[in-house]
């Protein structure tokens, strides 16, 4: 694998010195100006411009291909625009004397150089379009996987889930086999896709499309093998996995060293009811589910001359007011109130969202200064917080609130979440919810070669003296040690510890406002939310994925958001049932 990176980025450095001189050439013959008088130093302008292709060729070895057309070319400018902020603006006036260009003058100075560069990233990145098109980039790979001597497999790893905590595992333990093929990894997963869940609310709220936060699995990989299907026996006894394939058929898997990754499903605590007419808030379809249901109930009460029913179709409940049921009702809100003016009968007024939770505050990981801001911004937009109560039943079109019902056509469920059940067939020992009970160095309890990760398990922090949160954040640290000890254990090493000191937390609750603790400071207001973008756009896997989230946000703010009903593939019924239709 690392020979294979090797050729990636001397292709991108190739690539990257072809793209400077036919940029510097254009720009030169259209301008008609002297070089030495726009690039100071000509051979330094070239070499940053390998360095920039070869960084170039090193992100489509890292999963931005497939890219169309116009996409590549927005890719390029703003490649090309970082280019110019880091090599025209900083190293090259640094390298030449004169210091970082950051004042308005000089940078004003540099603009003939920011053409050059944004000519150079364009060509750069059609270059590789162009050689993806002609099938030249498969080659390379090929060219590379008949260098590998290929070995028998001695050790199979098999990794349970496709949420952070198992890609996370299965990514890190294969950079650090390298070229080290005695081991095959194998990851199984119930969808095609890793789903970024911090910003699953904003699908829902229409605020990103829902693709843009879902980056493919094998994007993420060269050599792990990834199977789509949900496993449906754990024998430990024999080390076997049988796995139900998307396709309907089944599978057996013999492994050396078990993952789970699991997660979690949601707990309705044995309630039939809720369990059947609540929504559910885990994955990609749920959230266009929601949305479209939202969608719907506006359509059906523009048009419904019934006062009642037409105040059930604008009543949404939400029940749990953890991140996930603050963030989703809070972007519910702003979504629904904010495409009122395209329903000329329906009032503000009518609309009515309910957040109810058994807690005395919303936001229980937050401390209760930001929990108690965010419920005064939160009640100031309309959101009614029902505190200290339980929704104890529901029916078509009612839920029942302790011993009230109200009339009531949404109700969405983020109240509770189970470890996988699977988890209790396996003959290992867990806790009252299920969860796989294991040690601070991440190995099942009584197991040798069982491993657990993720909200699918009971894991020591070591750090506070509890157990580890069920958060993404320590899904993401729990993996990186776990791969650190598979490699341990696979080259007859101690394995380590896990610790890991909370970074903090964050949540949106509506538009422009959030609330932020980071490493001990609290934020909150436009500049948490701000904060809140930022931080998670980074961390969001893939470039690609990155650049279409950031044109999402640029393009919401100039235009209103879009009410069209998507319905799914496999959607063959309305989702909204016709109360007295």
């Amino acid at each position: 694998m690392q020979k294979m990176e090797t050729r990636w980025v001397q292709l991108g450095a190739s690539l990257g010195g072809l793209a400077a001189l036919i940029s510097l050439g254009l720009f030169l013959i259209l301008s008609g100006s002297d070089p030495n008088s726009v690039v100071p130093g000509i051979l330094m302008y070239f070499a940053m411009a390998l360095l920039g292709g070869a960084g170039y060729g090193w992100l489509l070895r890292t999963g931005i291909r497939n890219l169309k057309t116009y996409e590549s070319i927005v890719l390029g400018v703003v490649y090309g625009a970082a280019n110019w902020v880091f090599f025209g603006l900083v190293i090259i006036p640094a390298l030449a004397g004169m210091g970082p260009q950051w004042n308005a003058a000089d940078a004003a100075g540099q603009f003939p150089l920011l053409m050059i560069y944004l000519l150079q990233g364009v060509i750069l990145a059609l270059a590789c379009h162009r050689m993806q098109a002609l099938g030249w980039l498969h080659a390379v790979e090929s060219s590379y996987a008949g260098d590998e001597i290929e070995t028998d497999i001695q050790q199979r790893v098999v990794v349970l889930g496709g949420g952070f905590g198992g890609v996370t595992t299965a990514q890190e333990l294969e950079k650090r086999l390298g070229d080290y093929s005695h081991v095959q990894i194998t990851l199984v997963s119930q969808t095609n896709h890793l789903l970024f869940t911090p910003m699953l609310a904003e699908v829902t709220a229409g605020g990103v499309e829902a693709q843009h936060i879902s980056a493919p699995l094998r994007a993420f990989f060269r050599r792990v093998r990834v199977i789509r299907g949900e496993p449906t026996e754990i024998n430990a006894a024999e080390n076997t996995v049988s796995v139900k394939l998307s396709s309907g058929s089944s599978m057996t898997l013999s492994y050396n060293h078990l993952v789970l990754a699991l997660g979690a499903v949601p707990n309705f605590f044995g309630n039939a009811n809720l369990e059947r007419y609540a929504f559910t808030f885990k994955s990609l379809t749920d959230a266009i589910h929601i949305r479209n249901h939202v969608i719907e109930c506006l359509e059906r009460a523009d048009s419904e001359m019934n006062p009642e029913r037409r105040r059930a179709r604008l009543t949404f409940v939400v029940v749990g007011a953890g991140f996930a049921g603050s963030e989703l009702i809070g972007g519910l809100n702003d979504f629904v109130r904010g495409s009122l003016w395209y329903y000329k009968h329906l009032r503000n007024e009518e609309v009515m969202f309910l957040l109810v939770h058994p807690g005395e505050r919303i936001l229980p990981e937050l401390s209760t200064e930001l929990a108690l801001y965010a419920e005064e911004k939160m009640t100031a937009r309309g959101v009614t917080i029902r505190g200290s109560a339980r929704v104890t039943d529901a029916g078509l079109g009612s839920v029942t609130i302790g011993d009230e019902s109200i009339a009531a056509e949404t109700l969405i469920w983020t109240a509770g979440n189970l470890p996988n059940p699977i988890l209790r067939n396996i003959g290992c020992e867990t806790d009252k919810r299920g969860a796989i009970i294991a040690d601070e160095k991440l190995l099942v309890k009584g197991q040798q070669n069982l491993w657990a990760v993720g909200d699918c398990a009971v894991i020591p922090d070591v750090v506070t003296g509890k157990n580890a949160p069920p958060t993404a954040q320590y899904a993401l640290r729990e993996a990186k040690t776990l791969a650190a000890n598979l490699y341990a254990v696979l080259n007859q090493r101690e394995p380590i510890v896990f610790r890991h000191h909370s970074q903090g937390a964050l949540a949106v609750v509506g538009h422009q406002t959030a609330c932020a603790e980071v490493f001990g400071f609290k934020f909150s207001g436009l500049f948490a939310w701000l904060m809140w973008r930022g931080i998670y756009l980074s961390k969001l896997p893939t470039l690609e994925k990155k650049v279409r989230v950031l044109l999402d946000w640029i393009i919401d703010v100039f235009f209103p958001r879009d009410i069209t009903y998507a319905p799914l593939v496999d959607e063959t019924v309305e989702t909204i049932p016709a109360i007295g239709d």
